[in-house]
């Protein structure tokens, strides 16, 4: 089994949809569900790794031409991990990292001194960035309410009655948050210094 790490190219789309999706399932972001690649606003570096000629890895990061334009902290020109994701039945290959040490190559080829990510409370995933040198700087709570929750938290004044809601909650109440709701993810920034 020989890796292939390479750029993106349109026709990658299908499998990396299908490697995201895969991905994503065993972990607190298994209802974030793209139906298409996206599109990033500012340049990106976008890679695949490719085995038995599939897509069974890929990495997006979008980067800064401007302070502050993509990267919610810092100072300098910094990259955002919007997506790294390795198929779940080629875990444990260093995929991942492969994918990581080529995106960092590049991004310091460009002139950036950082990279920033932000994931969930996941344990393996928290582990994996801290192995590759990230450093956890900042975090806050995604918390989904429905049902019961929905009507005691919020009101509604119209016609349209909320069935799902999805929130950030930046306050001081994280234990408070995570008692009075079902479902509550810590979602975790991780930064790494490139120079």
């Amino acid at each position: 089994m020989y890796l292939k790490i390479r750029e993106y190219e349109d026709r990658d789309e299908v499998g990396w949809i299908r490697c995201r999706v895969l991905a994503f399932l065993d972990t607190a972001y298994y209802d974030n569900v793209l139906p298409h690649k996206e599109k990033y606003e500012n340049p990106s570096i976008e890679l695949v790794a490719e085995m038995d000629n599939k897509i069974v890895g890929l990495i997006d990061i979008e980067y800064e031409q401007q302070e502050r334009a993509v990267c919610s902290r810092g100072s300098g020109l910094g990259g955002m991990i919007w997506h790294i994701a390795v198929h779940p039945d080629y875990r444990r290959l260093n995929i991942g990292k492969s994918l990581l040490l080529e995106a960092e190559k590049k991004a310091k080829a460009l002139g950036l001194n950082r990279l920033e990510a932000w994931t969930r409370d996941d344990l393996f995933v928290n582990l994996w960035y801290e192995k590759q040198n990230f450093k956890k700087v900042d975090s806050y709570l995604h918390v989904y309410l429905e049902g019961n929750e929905i009507k005691d938290t919020l009101s509604s004044t119209s016609d349209i009655y909320p069935v799902q809601v999805f929130a950030h909650y930046v306050g001081n109440e994280k234990e408070e948050m995570r008692r009075k709701y079902k479902r509550v993810h810590e979602c975790n920034c991780y930064e790494k210094r490139l120079d």
